[in-house]
């Protein structure tokens, strides 16, 4: 990743040089390099990358973030990396470097200027290690930096200066794919940088006969997008990405713009894949998995297999999704829509279909709805409706819609098929109203299934289920023998929680069970997040004192009354903004929402904002307090130079406020705010 142990700092300054990425503003080419060594027989090379690979986006695995630089990562470490591709299916998925990272070296070169590499991890060498991968079918990546140094603490030796014989070493390996990082580059212009090196392997590749895939790692810092489709394969879009849904979302949010600037051989690339490393659920990997494939990203692993779970497996190794990933047409999705965190992303295939996901960034279900006319395709009688997550085909009559799970993504592959008769209806099952729940206090539900297609859906049913000793009693018809195309069957259930119930979230499962004209069973499930939450008291109470609902963070957790401190619970410093140190609130980095159980009996919340004072450059927020899913109140830009800035929301009647902080736009970079003072009237 973009580094490493010891460099917090430049890798989160570096998630904020992308700030502007929609701005679009040009890159400007600096002075040449000072001191720059060029290689015996370097020569201008005319700018081109039509040397046929990275057709797709490359796939592999990368071993930063399952070793680091301990002593785990050697040669057996890799081999056994090779041996699970094969015996996991991945590599018959499509799964095919095996990329070594940082600290592969020793610290020196040799006499002769060239690099060693570290005669206790690699004792056979790179050579022998990229002879096994290839044996196994697969092939080797390597990772040196365009500076100096690399990027770990103990600083490796970079590429800067040394780029046609470090490049020759990597042909004569073996090396099928270069991760070149930003480290230690002595302020030369990065793109001087990175051209020097692609001329470096293309000298390497005309001398060997070995190509390489050339990934270019600078952060997104010079827009790389406007100046490397024939400077590399790919290019780092933006910072690190962390294993949290905050740093995932931020990531999606800044790569999903710069859809025209990818295609066959030229790549966005938003980093790694982090599934199954632990830090988000099995539901928000799917939506990670999802939206990198719709994205045509490349999916390099960064998660151990050695240990990978079977649910991280069949994420992975869901070779439907990676089809969409994988497309030839090679074309990276678009947004159509994002109203209120549901997004509708559309990637043209080659095959005339669409994949289309109906993401939901929001922390409870949402139903997301569009067409086939929308999504770009031709009018037809009818269209087949496949689900890439399901693993099945209905049809429908144009629409596309479903009740996505809080954080969930359902991506579909939509065509024009004149078969579309074969299939059975697609339905569309949710739920309305929100599922909070007072312990032993009874909540009307109504859950809705509607036929979306052009034939009837028979022998209709549909059941709600909670957790042990919850009851969910069906006040109208659960069945029918046939709902007609566009008709829906509602039915209204009441629910309860049992007295006693503690506060959290707790699950509800919405299912349906249909035929098909042919008598073909169809099951449609919908889990649901119920909230068991506490009425807040009357009069005024702190924030920083009362229980939330849901709370999301970009780095560590939301911290209650100190300011937050990146990692673990506790870790945070006094809430300071401007010189002021507050006693209560809530310390939190963007982004971050945090919602909270009003009941309909609140007025009014308050608050002290800004960046707080342990970040004295870079941090750049906004904020905002949303009733309802309805925005009360919202701040403008404030940066680490502003004192607190009084902030106050109507939020009379809401069941439900969120305090929500923002990048600004520019990426969760030092984005450390707090919510100081905040209070909430009752």
């Amino acid at each position: 990743m973009t580094r490493h142990l010891h460099t917090r700092t430049v890798r989160r300054r570096a998630a904020g040089a992308v700030g502007a990425v929609v701005a679009g503003l040009l890159c400007a080419a600096g002075p040449a390099a000072p001191g720059a060594v060029a290689a015996p027989g370097a020569r201008s090379v005319a700018p081109r990358l039509d040397d046929g690979l990275a057709r797709t986006p490359p796939m592999g695995f990368n071993n930063w973030n399952s070793t680091g630089c301990r002593a785990e990562f050697d040669q057996d470490m890799v081999k056994g990396i090779a041996d699970l591709f094969v015996e996991k299916g991945l590599r018959d998925a499509g799964y095919e470097y095996v990329n070594l990272d940082d600290c592969w070296a020793l610290p020196e070169r040799d006499a002769d200027g060239k690099l060693v590499p570290d005669p206790a991890r690699f004792p056979d060498g790179i050579a022998a290690v990229a002879d096994y991968v290839h044996a196994k079918g697969l092939k080797l990546g390597i990772y040196t930096s365009a500076g100096t140094k690399t990027c770990s603490s103990v600083g490796f030796p970079g590429a800067l200066g040394h780029e046609y014989s470090d490049a020759r070493q990597f042909a004569d390996w073996g090396v099928d794919y270069l991760k070149y990082d930003n480290c230690n580059n002595q302020g030369v212009d990065a793109k001087q940088r990175y051209t020097t090196m692609r001329d470096a392997l293309a000298d390497a590749t005309r001398a060997t006969g070995r190509p390489i895939v050339y990934s270019i790692c600078e952060w997104g810092q010079n827009k790389p997008w406007e100046w490397a489709a024939d400077v590399g394969h790919l290019w780092r879009t933006t910072g690190d990405i962390s294993d949290n849904w905050s740093s995932m979302l931020s990531i999606l949010k800044q790569n999903l713009p710069l859809a025209p600037y990818a295609g066959p051989g030229h790549w966005n690339d938003p980093d790694m894949l982090e599934v199954g490393n632990g830090g988000m659920t099995d539901t928000e990997y799917r939506s990670h998995f999802s939206m990198w494939s719709v994205m045509a990203a490349p999916l390099l692993i960064g998660s151990d297999l050695r240990t990978a779970s079977a649910a991280t497996l069949g994420i992975l190794g869901n070779e439907e999704v990676v089809a969409v990933d994988q497309d030839p047409l090679g074309r990276q999705g678009t947004v159509l829509s994002a109203e209120g965190g549901r997004w509708v992303v559309a990637k043209e295939m080659a095959d005339g279909s669409r994949a289309v996901a109906l993401f939901n960034e929001s922390g409870s279900a949402q139903r997301i709805s569009t067409s086939a006319r929308a999504v770009g395709l031709p009018a037809a009688s009818g269209y087949a409706l496949r689900d890439l997550w399901q693993h099945r085909t209905s049809h429908t009559a144009g629409t596309i819609a479903a009740t996505v799970p809080a954080h969930g993504t359902v991506l579909v592959r939509v065509s024009a098929d004149a078969r579309w008769a074969q299939y059975p209806p697609a339905v569309e099952l949710g739920l309305d109203g929100t599922p909070l729940f007072e312990a032993g206090r009874s909540v009307t539900l109504t859950s809705t299934l509607t036929d979306l297609g052009r034939t009837a859906a028979r022998d209709v049913s549909v059941t709600l289920d909670g957790p042990a000793g919850w009851r969910a009693r069906a006040l109208s018809p659960t069945g029918a023998d046939a709902v007609p195309p566009g008709r829906s069957l509602r039915t209204t259930w009441r629910v309860t929680a049992p007295a006693g119930t503690e506060s959290g979230s707790y699950g509800l499962t919405l299912r349906a069970v249909h035929r098909s004209a042919a008598g073909a069973r169809v099951e449609t499930v919908v889990p649901l997040a119920a909230s068991v939450v506490v009425a807040p008291p009357p009069g005024v109470s702190s924030l920083g004192d009362l229980p939330w609902m849901t709370a999301a963070n970009g780095w560590g957790p939301v911290e209650r009354n100190t300011s937050n401190g990146e990692s673990a619970a506790g870790d945070g410093g006094p809430l300071t903004i401007g010189g002021t140190v507050y006693a209560d609130g809530l310390g939190v980095h963007a982004e971050s929402s945090v919602e909270f159980y009003t009941g309909g009996a609140c007025e009014t919340v308050t608050a002290d904002v800004g960046v707080d004072d342990e970040k004295s450059t870079n941090g750049t927020v906004t904020f905002e307090v949303w009733a309802d899913g309805t925005e009360a109140a919202s701040t403008g830009v404030l940066d680490t130079t502003m004192p607190a800035q009084p902030l106050s929301a109507d939020v009379t009647g809401a069941e439900v406020i969120r305090l929500t902080v923002t990048d600004a736009g520019d990426g969760i970079d030092s984005d450390h705010a707090d919510w100081a003072n905040a209070t909430l009237t009752c």
